[in-house]
């Protein structure tokens, strides 16, 4: 699967298979994320792997409701470990960098037959009690991974003539 067709192939999915992912799936899928690029190839993040029944069924709650998180048999928790530096930009450095490595992971997953959901509906202050991250730790992103029991329809995308303007802002 070349990198086009894992972005074209990757869906939200909201139901799982009750089975686990090999180690060496895993492994590969947080590779990902560690080769990825980072603002000065900082690095400032921390990835929490949480397989735990019981603490992926608490992640439920944080996750305002959503069961697939619980039924997921992985969550992966993308953590900040530096918040406050802000790029010459002006977008804060983690939320762009830890995007980048958890899109990275969410494709390697596809293309190993995993499926991905991103989550950005969470209570990060419950998810911080929950896996014991300490408050000056930030957590932008957090990812259900596991073997899809559904496929969605792709959902409608806005024509490319409706997203892109060339040599200045239409």
């Amino acid at each position: 699967m070349d990198v086009f067709e894992a972005v074209t192939q990757r869906k939200s999915i909201r139901k799982y298979k009750d089975k686990e992912i090999e180690k060496e799936k895993l492994i590969k899928v947080l590779e990902s994320a560690r080769i990825a690029p980072s603002a000065s190839n900082r690095q400032e993040w921390k990835f929490i792997v949480v397989k735990d029944e019981n603490t992926r069924n608490k992640l439920v709650s944080a996750a305002h409701d959503q069961k697939f998180v619980g039924q997921a048999p992985v969550t992966i928790v993308a953590c900040s470990t530096e918040s406050e530096r802000i790029m010459p930009c002006g977008q804060h450095a983690y939320t762009v960098d830890l995007s980048i490595a958890v899109s990275f992971m969410m494709l390697e997953a596809t293309e190993l037959g995993l499926g991905t959901c991103w989550l950005g509906a969470f209570d990060e202050e419950a998810v911080k009690e929950i896996l014991g991250i300490p408050s000056d730790i930030r957590v932008p992103a957090m990812f259900t991974l596991g073997y899809a029991d559904e496929n969605p329809v792709a959902r409608p995308r806005k024509a490319l003539k409706d997203i892109v303007s060339h040599e200045k802002y239409e």
